[in-house]
């Protein structure tokens, strides 16, 4: 399989739900109010619950992993710009914008809620994209 290069684009989405945030306090232990609690978060600056913004960032890694290759997650760097409520959907875009060799691109990421038309996350990684191996 080819290695991902410059121009190349992926993307993926998540319905996120009150389980999947749920869910993903139990698996990472951020039981934080913000995300768990109704009462709490509705008087907080949010007006309500709000998924983590790590999940946000999950969505990006899945968008990456269908980019060409297989890819090696080496740093990110990114803004959490908006929240992001249950009930909506979390779209991530990646795109390769550049070739630093040795195997390793650089890829703007992003995030948006397609229901709000508002972006929640960017930023940039830096990812080793290796040639598939057949097993």
């Amino acid at each position: 399989m080819p290695v991902a290069t410059v121009g190349e684009t992926a993307t993926h989405e998540v319905a996120i739900t009150e389980e999947t945030i749920e869910a993903f306090a139990a698996l990472s232990g951020d039981e934080n109010p913000i995300h768990l609690d109704d009462e709490y978060a509705a008087e907080t600056m949010f007006d309500g619950r709000v998924a983590h913004g790590i999940l946000s960032a999950a969505v990006v890694s899945a968008a990456l992993a269908r980019l060409s290759g297989d890819i090696v997650y080496l740093s990110q760097e990114m803004s959490f710009e908006k929240p992001v409520y249950p009930g909506e959907t979390v779209e991530a875009s990646v795109s390769v914008i550049d070739d630093l060799g040795g195997d390793r691109v650089v890829v703007e990421t992003t995030a948006t809620v397609p229901e709000r038309d508002e972006r929640v996350l960017s930023g940039e990684a830096t990812v080793l994209s290796l040639p598939h191996e057949s097993a």
